[in-house]
């Protein structure tokens, strides 16, 4: 379980590259595909908000059942996952509305994207270098079986990353070089 939160690590920090390219090009009013900001961040909010996020949460929370933990330490990464997923909706609603043509304030799409892209590094920082080194610490074989027991997700069903890359984000794939 910890290296399927490894590996989607890894694979949100490819993606968050991507939209920073894409924010660099928009800070030297260059060209810029929205497409791919959309795609990315759809899939972000889509795939956190079903697997990634549930899967942590399911570990952080298990963990702290059985952990002593100040309240404010204990709150922050569900108040974290709550957060990214709010900037995320707000993020995808300013790009559906560059994409209808709508006329959007470039200093705001900047704005918005650097926040985003911002908050979901810090958030990954945090997970990477105190959650889950917590979470591996304390937690034993039994306690690994146990969460195992009760998750269903298969990482292999990623719809970007995994062994079958979904029609709607064959474009990404390919961007990625994921896919011929």
């Amino acid at each position: 379980m910890l290296q399927t939160i490894h590996n989607d690590h890894k694979n949100i920090a490819k993606l968050i590259a991507v939209l920073d390219d894409k924010l660099q090009l928009l800070k030297h009013d260059e060209k810029v595909d929205y497409r791919v900001i959309r795609d990315v961040v759809h899939y972000l909010k889509t795939y956190s908000g079903k697997f990634h996020h549930p899967l942590e949460d399911k570990m952080y929370d298990y963990y702290l059942k059985y952990r002593v933990v100040d309240d404010c330490v204990a709150n922050r990464l569900h108040q974290e996952h709550a957060q990214l997923s709010q900037v995320s909706a707000d993020l995808k609603e300013l790009i559906d509305t560059v994409l209808l043509d709508a006329i959007v304030d470039k200093a705001d799409i900047i704005a918005a994207l650097e926040r985003f892209t911002r908050l979901q590094l810090a958030h990954l920082n945090y997970e990477e270098s105190e959650v889950l080194p917590a979470i591996k610490a304390s937690l034993t074989a039994d306690d690994w079986r146990h969460l195992e027991q009760n998750w269903q997700h298969d990482p292999a069903d990623d719809p970007l990353f995994g062994r079958t890359v979904s029609d709607q984000y064959r474009s990404l794939a390919e961007r990625l070089h994921l896919v011929n």
